[in-house]
Parts: structure tokens; sequence; C-alpha cells
């Protein structure tokens, strides 16, 4: 594969037992659990070995795994969504400062990451109850190479593994010590890198032991120190350029009052402002587009984090067939997201959705130069205010710290006995594992003691402090910010039982081999949990409201797979070979299922090998799908029955403004939205949710031949597999802006009726419970290349390469009558962020000789489009890394340079990311590293 050195038809290992395996014999291939020839597999596989991840440069194992051209990216410490966008519309929270893997554009939920065949416990960072492993738990010290079946394989491996199956193979026999430091940086001096792992091994006559501990510290990148991110939008230079985005909540307030839009000329510290409603004298003045807040510089890039943990493995042999093997892994993270100042939104208009869009602002307030200012509530007088917005500047940034502990110990036995002619292979094994995380928010607002400090100051007693709200940045005291604001304290937990056991052999003899099986049981039990802070479980929180969720289910699988050699050294067929599987499962929550796949490896001639495959999956809904509570996402989209420029309103196209009018807006034009292109979506948990089932079709062939390797080459391979994947009963939302275009360009019923606006026409929320939306349809084809030259007077010669040709990328949605498909091939999405190129490609030369070795790696993305119509450019990076190895091999020295050209991410109006998509492409600027490796 491009960019990694290792063969595509190379020995895969699906579980720990597995490895023990004798000379000659065959082994478990990742895609089957019978044991046969790793040249003949029949499932596209990809192997990462240990110098394949070192040759990156990279200290997280997702962003080595994300580069892969099938993968489309995921979650990464380049995120920066905790007070930015809320919680993503999947139920699984924000997972801020974790990182996972999604394999062909399906979701990372979709991808099932395995750790020595067996599965890990799910990550959690303190904001929901996410589906997904997150790799930053595992020490990447550990791991001996990675394995990606790229194929979904539900009947061998069960639920989530629609997209294909991520292997993580741990070191079960190493000799001595290994041991490595990297300092690594950006040209900018920023998003500073540590990286330290050291491992020991003990091989005895019986027992192996591998032990060790990692370190990982990454600082942080921030907006303010790049020219893409100044500003909300590319290449804008002010909040009153014509394009917007910048915040309805700036540091001079916005008070939406007696039909008048204002903020302040200055910011009026100690005393009450002065309004004369002429705006002749006084403190107030129209409120402009000069008057936003430009929150961009005060984000992250790269988020910091400090990751330490430790591994131990040990196998142990009872007697001369039967083994003993015990795994237990640790790790603790610690890591940030950071947002701008808190923008504080009060009033009927604020669509907060709690108290804050409740509060009346009593006359006798000491601060408030308006009067009363009535929010409508029943028994009150109708209301006079709209929205009084404040960024609260006196808290200092918005600051999210999780605090995360993750363990698994996996205890097992295996072994093998003979059955007439044959040796079968069995093993037993149990994994319990444990995700626990506490995440802190400072500088949150409690909504009811707000309502106290601006109510009736009669009624504001004891710890009560009359807050000012109108005097801009500065006006509100250090006693009055105390207690109006509270560090909000949450915390999710995961927990994973599972306990397997398997049986494989060959049953008899055919002419062209063995007839071989594999037989199997798994028990699972999963819980999670998410506990937020009381004060923000209460409704009374001025940022995300989230409330408590909890959730379990059990599984019960059993598995059998048969492979018959049909024909085996005869004309047209050196090899012939027939594969199938079935797998039943019952979930506690959600029925039964069988799935089922069938396959055939056919060899013409020995260097050639032709394969094709059908398979069923099934994923059954995730805990947070389930249980998650309702919460709030910030849309970064617009409403297109806004009244302005250039809007679908203002033009009238086809019936806009009678359906806007029929959803709420007022018919006299008068409804801008003010909101700087943010829109609450509701997310939710659903408990009615169907299990997803899909269908996968693969096929295609590697070239290897004999030839070549008898003469130049050591290795000539050229691999080329077409898939075709369709997803059933898909668990999402409908995308928020999907909705919004069918309510006002169609006036769809389902749609408007998931539109919620206030009486000026201000949209409070969007309704995006998760449901079972219809479909998912994605197809397209990998090409893999491997050449290597044997050792010349001039050294050796390696060149690799791999890409992704996307044919399609479709979802379908109900919608009133029928489906709406949206095809998302060569486009870019802003929420949330992925993009959909048509090619993706890697490639990697690299050169030895004696104690030097050299690489450069390119990498290219295809170029892709906004919705509306924006390209964003095709995008070429080059990596180069140079080593030298002294005393014998023992002691390592590693230069390279990532991003060598220092190419910037292509600029992205609609991406939630800071004007990019950061699952797609790096941050900017140019990183160098260092490494100093050692071997004992």
């Amino acid at each position: 594969m491009l960019l990694f050195t290792a063969s595509p038809i190379q020995a895969q290992t699906a579980s720990a037992p597995a490895t023990a395996t004798a000379d000659g014999e065959d082994i478990i291939v990742t895609g089957s659990r019978i044991r046969r020839d790793p040249l003949n597999q029949d499932s596209p596989v990809t192997t990462l070995d240990r110098a394949a991840l070192d040759q990156t440069g990279l200290s997280s194992i997702a962003d080595i795994l994300q580069r892969l051209p099938s993968a489309a990216g995921g979650l990464n410490t380049k995120v920066n969504n905790s007070g930015n966008i809320g919680n993503p519309p999947d139920g699984g929270g924000v997972g801020a400062g974790s990182a996972n893997i999604d394999l062909r554009y399906l979701g990372a939920k979709r991808t099932l990451v395995l750790v020595d065949g067996l599965r890990f416990v799910n990550g959690a960072s303190a904001s929901g109850i996410p589906s997904t492993v997150d790799l930053n738990t595992i020490p990447a010290n550990m791991i001996e190479r990675i394995e990606v079946l790229q194929s979904g394989q539900s009947p061998l491996y069960g639920s989530d593994a629609l997209a294909g199956v991520v292997n993580i193979i741990t070191k079960s026999s190493q000799k001595g010590l290994q041991a490595s430091a990297q300092f690594g940086t950006f040209r900018q001096g920023d998003g500073h890198t540590q990286d330290y792992n050291a491992s020991y091994g003990i091989n005895g006559a019986t027992t192996n032991i591998v032990f060790g501990a990692s370190y990982v510290k990454q600082e942080a990148v921030r907006t303010s120190n790049r020219a893409i991110s100044q500003f909300p939008n590319p290449g804008q230079t002010s909040c009153t350029d014509p394009i917007g985005g910048c915040s309805s909540a700036p540091l001079l307030g916005r008070y939406d009052v007696n039909g008048q839009s204002l903020t302040l000329r200055a910011p009026v510290i100690g005393r009450r402002p002065v309004y004369d409603p002429t705006l002749a004298t006084g403190d107030f003045t129209n409120f402009t587009s000069a008057a936003r807040f430009n929150f961009s510089p005060f984000n992250y890039f790269l988020t910091p984090s400090e990751r330490y943990g430790g591994f131990v493995n040990i196998k142990q042999e009872l007697s001369s067939s039967v083994n003993l093997r015990v795994k237990a892994v640790y790790s603790h993270r610690t890591s940030q997201n950071q947002a701008a100042f808190l923008p504080l939104f009060i009033g009927p208009d604020a669509g907060n959705g709690n108290l804050l869009d409740t509060i009346t602002i009593d006359a006798s307030n000491p601060y408030n130069p308006f009067g009363t200012l009535s929010a409508g509530n029943p028994g009150d007088p109708p209301a006079n205010y709209s929205t009084v917005r404040r960024r609260l500047v006196e808290a200092g940034q918005r600051t999210y710290t999780q605090d995360v502990n993750t363990m698994s110990i996996t205890g097992g036995l295996d072994g093998s006995f003979t059955v007439g002619a044959h040796k079968w292979y069995w093993d037993a094994s149990a994994v319990i594992g444990f995700n626990d995380a506490k995440q802190s928010f400072t500088g949150n607002v409690n909504a009811a003691n707000l309502a106290r400090a601006l109510g009736p100051v009669s009624n504001c007693t004891g710890a009560c402090v009359p807050v000012n709200i109108f005097g801009g940045a500065g006006s509100i005291t250090p006693d009055q910010l105390a207690y109006i604001t509270y560090t909000e304290r949450n915390r999710s937990a995961q927990e994973l039982q599972d306990y397997t056991a398997n049986l494989s052999g060959d049953l008899f003899e055919l002419p062209a081999g063995p007839v071989g099986f594999a037989v199997g049981y798994e028990h699972r039990y999963q819980k999670g949990s998410f506990d937020p802070d009381p004060i923000t479980a209460a409704g009374l929180s001025s940022d995300i409201p989230s409330l408590p969720a909890v959730g379990s289910y059990t599984s019960n699988e059993v598995y059998g797979e048969l492979r018959v050699p049909v024909l085996k050294q005869t004309p047209f067929f050196y090899s012939l070979d027939l594969d199938g599987a079935v797998r039943h499962a019952n979930f506690s929550r959600s029925g039964s299922t069988t799935t089922y796949t069938g396959s055939a490896t056919w060899k013409p001639v020995r260097d050639v090998l032709l394969r094709g495959s059908y398979a069923t999956g099934f994923r059954a809904p995730a805990i947070g799908e389930s249980f998650g509570a309702a919460s709030r996402a910030d849309a970064p989209i617009d409403d297109p029955c806004t009244n302005v420029a250039g809007s679908p309103y203002r033009n009238n196209v086809g019936s806009v403004r009678a359906n806007c009018t029929a959803n709420g807006v007022p018919a006299n034009g008068s409804y801008q939205e003010p909101n700087g292109g943010q829109l609450g979506v509701l997310t939710g948990g659903n408990q009615n949710l169907r299990p997803e089932t899909s269908k996968t079709l693969l096929f295609g062939g590697v070239y290897s031949p004999t030839w070549a390797r008898r003469g130049f080459a050591s290795q000539l391979s050229l691999e080329v597999n077409y898939y075709d994947i369709k997803v059933d009963n898909a668990i999402a939302p409908v995308d928020a802006s999907l909705t919004l275009s069918r309510c006002a360009f169609s006036g769809d019923p389902l749609s408007c009726a998931a539109i919620t606006r206030t009486p000026n026409g201000l949209i409070s929320r969007i309704n995006a419970q998760l449901q079972n939306i219809g479909s998912i349809r994605t197809r397209g084809i990998d090409v893999i290349a491997t050449f290597r030259t044997k050792k010349t007077t001039v050294g050796t010669f390696g060149l690799t390469g791999s890409g992704n040709f996307l044919m399609k990328y479709s979802e379908t949605f109900p919608a009133a009558v029928g489906f709406t498909t949206t095809n998302y091939l060569g486009t870019t999405r802003g929420f949330p962020d992925q993009s959909y190129p048509r090619f993706k490609g890697n490639g990697t030369l690299d050169w030895a000789m004696d104690s030097f070795s050299a690489s450069f790696t390119g990498r290219y993305i295809d170029a892709v489009r906004e919705a509306d119509g924006t390209k964003l450019k095709s995008t070429f990076y080059g990596d180069v890394q140079i080593g030298y190895a002294l005393f014998d091999r023992k002691l390592g020295l590693t230069v390279g340079v990532n991003n060598v050209f220092n190419q910037d991410p292509p600029a992205c109006f609609s991406c939630t990311g800071p004007n990019y998509d950061p699952t797609t492409y790096d941050v900017p600027g140019q990183f160098g590293y260092l490494r100093i490796s050692y071997k004992m």
C-alpha cells in the first residue's frame, strides 16, 4: 500500500492464540477463522508493520490509519468541537481528545476495531456514550502490526463490521530492551510533541513476557497563529465583510429591545448605561456588523493532550499443546478543547430551550436602563424584547478538560489436538474492559442564579449579587461573576465483558486439499453511562444542554465457517477454493439476526489470484444511539428563510416565501437570521431503532509474477479490488440543512414539522432525533502496487502506491412521499465535517544502503466542492524521512519533515473546523521531528 512498505498479501493473525504456529503451517488470516496459506486469502487486507508505523513520524495510531486512501478520516485531535458546535448527531457525544477510524465513509461506528482478534472497550470523553474504540487508549509501543480488512465481515466478527475490520496485533514476544524518544514541532514554533516508549521482553523455555510503557505529550496549535483561521470565513478581513460569519454576541453586547437593535458605543463600567430612544445621546447606538465578535482566533487547530500508559503480555506454556495467555493494558489521557468566551443569549428569541429563554429583566435591576424587559411569560406583559446577547469575556475562554482512564484485561487458554491425521486448534478467552472519563468546563452560567440576579432586586438576597449585563466587556465584577457562573463537571463510563470460544481445523481430504472448518461462540455484555453536571441536567446551563443517560445490552452469538478446495494444479485452475460463513446473533434489545457470506478464490495460473465475495451484515443500535438523551448541536448552516441579500427568500425562488410563511416566518419579511450561521439542532437517542443491515459485493485480483522475483525484484505485485456496499435501515438523523431546504423549497410536511420557530420567525430548534433513515450506498475501486528491488551495489529501492477511486456515495432519507437521495461524491459537507474526493492516493519511494535509509511519501487528495459550488482545490502533501543506524544497528537516528512543501489545506466556507476539514487535511505548517531509538 502506498505510504507503507508492507506487502498487500501478507500473513495475518486474527487472535492472540493464532500467533503460535509452527514453521510451514498455515495460519489465521484476518477475514477468516480458518488457518490457511496467507497468499490465498479471499479478502483484501492491508498490513502496517512496525517499520511502516515508524516511517510516518506520527505519534497517534489514528492519525496513521486515517491516511489510508480507503479511510474517510474520523475523529482526531485536530477536531476542537466541545464548545463550538455541541454534541454531534450520533448519540455518542463530542469525544474530545479521542480518535477513531472510519473506513469507506460509512462512519467510525461501522468499522470494528479488534485487539489481537478480540473486542476492546469503547472509549468516552465525558460528553456522551460513543460506540467506537478510542485508538488513543492503546499504547503505540505494544503494537507489532495493524491489519486492516477493507471489507464487511459481520458473519465472522459480529456487529459493527459493516465497512471493515481493524485488527491491532500486539507484541507477544520480544528479546531485550527496545526504547525510543522523539521530539517534533511545527515550523511556526508550536505544536511541540514528545513521544517516549520503552518495552522489555523475556524469552524463557516455556515463558514469554513483554511489558512496556509509553508517554506522549502534544501541545496546542492555536487558530490565532495560522492565516487561514483569522476570521470565520476564508479570506475575510473584517466582520463588516458582506459574507458575515462573525457572532451576534459581541463584546459591547446586542440589545434587541422595543423594536430596536442596539449596542454600546463603549463599555460602561460601574454605573447604569444611559438609554436615549432617539440614539441622539446616551450610551447606545444602532447595532451593525462592525460590532460583531470575531471568535475565530480563540480556538485550537490542534488540541493539547498528554497520554501515558503501560502493558504486559504473558504467554505461559502449560504443556506441549496448551498455552495460557494474559494481557493487561492501561492508559491515561488528559486533553483539552477550547472555545471563545461564552456567548450568553437570553430572551424569547434566544433559542436555548431552557430558562434563559424566559428571563424577565426587572426595572429594579440597578444596571437596567430600559425598564422592565418582559419575556412574555404567562401572567406577564407581552414580550417587549427579543434577546440580550453578551460575550462573557470576564469568565475567560471556555475550556473543556478531559481526564480519561482505560483498562483492559484479557485472559485465555489455547491449544491443539489431533483428530485422525488432522490437527485441530481451540481457544477460549475472556476480555474485561473499563473506561472512565471526567470532564470539567469552566465559565458556564447558572440560569437560575442569572434570573435571580436580573430579577427584582428585592429577591436578590443572600449570596445573590445584581448583575450588570448591559455595560459591555469588563462591566461584570468578580463577585457578580462568582454568583452566576459555575464549573460544569460531567462523567461517562463504558464497560465490556466479552467471552469467546473457537474451534478450527481440517475435517477430511479432497483431491485439491483438506476441507477446513471453524466454529465458535461469543457472549458479550456492554454498558455505558453519561452523567452530566446536576445544574446542567436541570436545564440551567447556558452552554450545550445535556441529560443523564445509561443503557446496556447482552448478545449471544454462534458462527461457523467452511472452506472447500475444489481444484488444484489443473489447466486454468492452479487453485479454486470456496469459502462460506454464517453467524446467528441474539441481542437482548434488538432481537435475533443471521448473516452470511460466501467467497471464492481462483488462481488460473500461479501468479494471478482472482477473488469475489458477497456478504450480508448487521449492526445493532449502540448504547448511545438507543439511550442517549436529547442534546443540542449548533449546526453552522444558513436558514433559507432569512430575508437578506442573495437568500432564496429575498429572491423568492419558487414558492420559498409562501413555504417559509407557512412554517412561521413573519409574512412582512422582517425576519433576518441573527445567529451568525449557527442553528440549534436537537439530537438524541431512540429506543425504537432497528438494527442496520448491509450487503457487500467485492471482487478483485492480485498479480504477483514469479519471473520478477526470480530476476530483479524481491517483491512485485499489483492488486485491484472493487467494492459495493449498501447499508439499509441506516441509523442517523436527517441532515439539518436538508430538512431546511426541503421545507423551504418544497414545503415537505415532515421537514417543516421538524422545525420550531419563535413568534419572530427565529429557529429555536430543528428536530434531528436518530432514526432508521433509509440507506447509504458507497462503491469504489482500491488499487495497491508494490515493488522492491533486490540488493544492489547502490542499495535497495522500494516503490509502493495505493489509491481509492470513489465511484459513489449517497444517502437516502424519507420524505412525505417516497424518499430523497443526496449524492455526496466529489463534495464536502460542513456538518459534520467530511469530504468525499473522487480519488485519494499515497505513494512512497524509499532507499536503504548499509546503515542509511531515506524515503519520500506523497499524499494526494482530489478536489471537492462545497454545496454552493465553491471548489476546494486538489491537495498534495510531501513527507521526507532520513535514518542512520550505528553500533551494529542497535542505535538509530531518524529525522523527518511532514508537509515538506508547506501545503495549506484548501479553504472551506461551510466546514465546522477553522475554515478547513480536519478529518481530511493536515494542520497548516511544516512539522519536523527527530527520533532516537535503541535496541539491546
